[in-house]
């Protein structure tokens, strides 16, 4: 009896699971088929897959207990609470920790030998965040929530991750050269491109929601563009630095 009662249930999470997964993962593979120069170890891609998840965890202690603080400054629903919460909080929180554990997990493997790795790397931090991000929503809030967040969230944190990745990679052919100076400014900008674009994302998402989203859309729908031309030619001129 208690069989025949569980296994809508069962059925019905592991559906909302795989539709929370799935979009992440055909982003993964797509970016992973782009590189065309040497292919990572499933090894690499797992611990940057597991970093992103961390990463997650991570920074949802840090948002928590910033989100506190800034309550007792400034007053909610305001111009100012929402500047500092999604640029400074949440997007500084989010990008810094998938930096951090990409950095951990990928800038001293022998397998970083190629500009274009950067960029496989950095996408799979930000998609394994988006993918653990994507089942807590999912799960709380139903198959809905997954459709939308597919053409939007997950997307959002692959081009987050794409801009991280452009610079990650450059600043490890220029660290390789021994342009120190060079490579930190591109580490620099690796971290500051995606703050300043999730950033964006979530300030344009939240104040245009009187207006059906029209402005979010199109921002995201730009983003993915430029991101998917940015990859195309990063494969396209990839290059051993080793």
């Amino acid at each position: 009896m208690f069989h025949f009662l569980l296994t809508p249930i069962v059925t019905y999470n592991f559906v909302l699971v795989a539709a929370a997964v799935i979009p992440a993962v055909a982003l993964m593979i797509m970016v992973y088929k782009a590189d065309k120069l040497e292919k990572e170890s499933a090894g690499l891609l797992w611990r940057l897959v597991r970093g992103g998840i961390l990463s997650a965890l991570l920074a949802s202690v840090e948002e928590y207990v910033a989100v506190k603080i800034l309550g007792h400054f400034v007053p909610e629903n305001t111009v100012l609470y929402n500047i500092i919460l999604y640029f400074l909080i949440v997007a500084v929180a989010e990008e810094s920790s998938k930096y951090l554990l990409l950095k951990k997990n990928s800038w001293t493997s022998r397998e970083f030998n190629g500009q274009f790795d950067g960029v496989v790397y950095a996408t799979f931090v930000s998609l394994g965040f988006a993918l653990w991000e994507n089942i807590s929503y999912v799960m709380s809030y139903g198959f809905s929530v997954a459709v939308v967040r597919a053409l939007t969230a997950i997307p959002g944190h692959a081009c987050f991750g794409v801009f991280m990745g452009v610079f990650y990679g450059a600043a490890k052919k220029y660290s390789n050269r021994g342009h120190e100076t060079v490579s930190k400014i591109c580490r620099f900008f690796a971290l500051l491109f995606p703050v300043l674009l999730h950033g964006l994302y979530d300030y344009i998402a939240t104040t245009d929601a009187s207006g059906g989203n029209i402005s979010f859309m199109g921002f995201v729908a730009a983003m993915f563009i430029v991101s998917f031309i940015v990859v195309k030619r990063a494969s396209k001129n990839d290059r051993y630095i080793a």
